[in-house]
Formats: structure tokens, C-alpha cells, sequence
């Protein structure tokens, strides 16, 4: 099983890689990359980080060797990108030569989009302490990179580095168990869906921890307007997106072209698409208030990396678990069957439903509150929410109960990811629910 999953980059650490990613690219050509990252919080808190990009040479990715340096240059100019579009008191919708024509390379060559994606700010964004490289020992990681050089935003990072980590023990069990309809062994599959149960509830716990050292204030106010992307962003001064500015040719014109790319997001996770696979739970939002053809779900597919997306495709053609049911002309074993897998489908909406509860917390709660030691509810660059107003909430977000569906404001709040943020995020669950109920109905 494990030499078919290291055919899609899927590690014994899931879709983290097999070892700790490079704190630093081991070539001196990329010193001039690797000394600006070292700056880059205090570049951006002293308005400075724009020039010293600009005045970047534009180096060659021609020197990158192994995977782990592709990987590493990537998540350097992914972070050279959001840094210098939303690094100042008005986003800049050009991007420089030092940063787009390496940037464009690289992603080319990773079959990613030129923004700084889930893979970028978390899968290759760590480093730990623990001698035993445990990624899923939450206390010993640390983020390689942030922008603001705060333990809130690595602490933001590197919860989601440990739940990737604990989850990967049953991606290849879920897949063994994505057999065809002969080979159903019912026992065998009712099994899989009560190991399921525990380790999204354990994925759970780690996301309950995120109070512990991420401060809401300083994530809804510092951190996330660098996480915005350039798609959906017109109202935060980007209508056309951003042009990726690729130098001027031999002929003298200009080369270059305008993007409109979504923000990393968690939604860009192979493994929650990956259990929305076995379970064959089916999205349509298309991340706003329509329905479209491609919803969100399969469009952000294409910001994984190319091996992951094509495990995803692969997992895809395989019979899911709520298909196995039909399988089946036992009916105590059927019955047994659908409470297995509505268990399971429970389950991924509880957690799902603890992501509504983080959102309230960290977005909707500080949007409504003044910016702390300051005298208005202005943000720089801060893109994606409403205007801040002086209305309080009544939701208390309490790690230690379960949780419970918060109460939806009036206003709209675009995800980092470029969706209507609160309104998405219920479908997505309630669409998990679905898979479970109708299959109960159907049995």
C-alpha cells in the first residue's frame, strides 16, 4: 500500500512530507531570498519590505535540486507574494520581476498557482523540536515562517501541520477499504468506519487548542489580511487581481499577466476532500450564494500539489463506503453498515461544525469589536470583512463544550479562500450530514 501512496507524494505522515522541510535553501546563489525571509516580520512592521523585494536580483530556479528545495522556494515567494500585495496601506496589484518570474517557474513545476496556498503556509511551513520528528506533537512544532513574527499566526500554522500528521495512520486504511462491490467485506468495512470515528474526533481536539496560543484580536487584525487572495477582492482595492510582472522582452514589450487566485484556506486540504471521497458526501457550493458546474470543493483541487490532486482523482474512481452498502443483501448487516457510516458522517460534521465555532470566534467576533489600543475599528490592508461595527455578539466560544451551531450574522464575510465565508462553510456541513441521512433512507 505504501509504495502505491508514494506514487501521489502520500507519506507515513499523510500529505506532510517524509521528513522536516528545509529551513533554508542549501545553495548561496538563493542567499538573496533567504536573507529577506530571515526580515521578513520586521520588513513589513517598518513599511520596508516592498523595496527590498524590488531590489531582489532575479535569480534562476535552474540551482533547485530536490524536491524538498522546489518546495522550499515556493513557500519563500509565496510569501514574498502576499507580503508585498498586502504589505502597505493600499494592496499593490503589480507584482515585481524578483518575485513572479522565479515565482511562476516554480509553481509550474509543482502544478500549483503562483499565491501562497495550504501547502505553502503549513504542509512545508515547519519545523519541530521533538527528537522523535513526531509532526503531530503540537507543542514541539513551530512555523519555519510567518508574517508577523507572532506565536499566534505559528501557533495558526502548525495546528493544522499536527492534524494532517495524527489523520495519516488512516488514509491507507480508508483506502484499503475502497474496494469493488464483490469484494465487500462487511465486518471488514464496518471496522474501518469505527477507526474513522476516533481519529476525526482526535483531528478535533488538536483544532480545540487553537485558543490556547492564537490570539483572536491579533489573528482577525494582523495576521489574516496577508492571507487574503486576489480573487473576489475588488472592494479591498483589487478589481482586475494582480499582474504578475514578467520583465520586459527582446522586443521591448511588456510580459506579464493579471491573475485572480484564491487565498490558502483549509478547504485546499487533501485530507478533508479525501474523507469527503470515502464517505462519497457530494458539495455543490461553489463558495457563494450560487451553484455552480465546478463548485468550490473540486476547484480548489487545483491548488494542491499536482501528486495529491491525482490521488484525490484516483481515490475518486474507486467504489466509496456508502456505495459498499448497496452491495449487501444481508439485512442485520446492512443495518449495522449504515449506523457505522452514519457514525462516521456524524462525526465529520461535528468537526466541521467546530470550524464554524473557530470562525465565530476568530472572524465574526473581533470584526465586531475595536481594534485593541486603538481608537477605531480600522485594519490595514485588511481584507475580506465588513465594516467593524460596535454591536457585540452573544456566541461564547467554549472549547471545553461541545460545539453548538453559531448564530449567523447579517453581514458577509469573505474567506481568505474567496468564498462567502459563514454561509459556505453550514452547507459544507450540512452536505456531510446529508450523505448519512439519505443513506439511511435509501437502506
Amino acid at each position: 500500500m505504501q509504495g502505491l501512496l508514494d506514487q501521489y507524494a502520500v507519506s507515513q505522515n499523510g500529505f506532510l512530507p517524509p521528513s522536516l522541510p528545509l529551513a533554508c535553501l542549501p545553495d548561496s546563489y538563493y542567499a538573496p531570498w533567504e536573507s529577506v525571509i530571515s526580515q521578513l516580520p520586521a520588513l513589513l512592521k517598518d513599511d520596508a519590505f516592498r523595496t527590498a523585494a524590488s531590489r531582489m536580483p532575479v535569480l534562476s530556479t535552474d540551482s533547485l535540486r530536490s524536491e524538498q528545495e522546489w518546495q522550499r522556494a515556493y513557500l519563500v515567494l509565496a510569501f514574498f507574494t502576499h507580503a508585498y500585495i498586502w504589505g502597505g496601506d493600499k494592496p499593490a496589484d503589480v507584482l515585481p520581476p524578483p518575485i513572479s518570474v522565479p515565482l511562476l517557474k516554480v509553481v509550474a513545476h509543482l502544478e500549483l498557482p503562483p499565491v501562497a496556498t495550504y501547502a505553502a503556509l503549513n504542509l512545508w511551513n515547519f519545523g519541530s523540536t521533538s527528537p522523535s520528528h513526531s509532526f503531530d506533537d503540537l507543542d514541539a512544532l513551530h512555523a519555519l515562517h510567518t508574517f508577523t513574527g507572532t506565536e499566534s499566526e505559528s501557533w495558526f500554522y502548525v495546528v493544522s501541520v499536527a492534524m494532517e500528521c495524527r489523520a495519516a495512520s488512516i488514509v491507507p486504511v480508508l483506502l484499503e477499504a475502497m474496494v469493488s462491490p464483490q469484494d465487500i467485506d462487511a465486518n471488514a468495512t464496518i471496522s474501518v468506519l469505527r477507526q474513522f470515528v476516533p481519529c476525526i474526533q482526535d483531528i478535533g481536539r488538536l483544532l480545540d487548542r487553537m485558543h490556547e496560543r492564537c490570539d483572536p484580536q491579533v489573528f482577525f487584525w494582523e495576521i489574516r489580511p496577508y492571507l487574503a487572495g486576489s480573487k473576489n477582492m475588488a472592494a479591498q482595492g483589487l478589481p482586475n487581481g494582480v499582474f504578475y510582472d514578467e520583465g520586459i522582452d527582446e522586443h521591448g514589450q511588456q510580459r506579464g499577466s493579471w491573475q485572480q487566485l484564491r487565498g490558502g484556506s483549509n478547504g485546499q486540504s487533501s485530507l478533508l476532500q479525501f474523507f469527503d471521497i470515502v464517505l462519497g458526501v457530494e458539495h455543490y457550493s461553489n463558495g457563494t450564494a450560487a451553484v455552480a458546474p465546478l463548485g468550490f470543493h473540486e476547484e480548489v483541487r487545483g491548488y494542491m500539489p499536482g501528486p495529491h490532486r491525482r490521488f484525490l482523482e484516483y481515490a475518486g474512481s474507486l467504489q466509496n463506503l456508502r456505495q459498499a452498502v448497496d452491495g449487501l443483501s444481508d439485512s442485520a448487516q446492512k443495518e449495522e453498515l449504515v449506523s457505522a457510516f452514519q457514525d462516521a458522517t456524524k462525526a465529520l460534521a461535528a468537526f466541521r461544525n467546530k470550524h464554524l465555532a473557530i470562525v465565530t470566534r476568530y472572524i465574526v467576533l473581533p470584526s465586531k469589536q475595536k481594534r485593541a489600543g486603538s481608537t477605531n475599528n480600522s485594519g490595514r490592508g485588511l481584507a475580506g470583512t465588513p465594516q467593524a461595527s460596535s454591536k457585540t455578539s452573544s456566541y461564547a466560544y467554549n472549547p471545553s463544550k461541545p460545539c453548538t451551531e453559531p448564530h449567523l450574522p447579517s453581514e458577509k464575510f469573505t474567506g481568505t479562500g474567496g468564498t462567502d465565508l459563514l454561509p459556505f462553510l453550514k452547507q459544507t456541513r450540512d452536505e456531510t450530514l446529508f450523505a448519512g441521512q439519505s443513506l439511511s433512507q435509501a437502506a
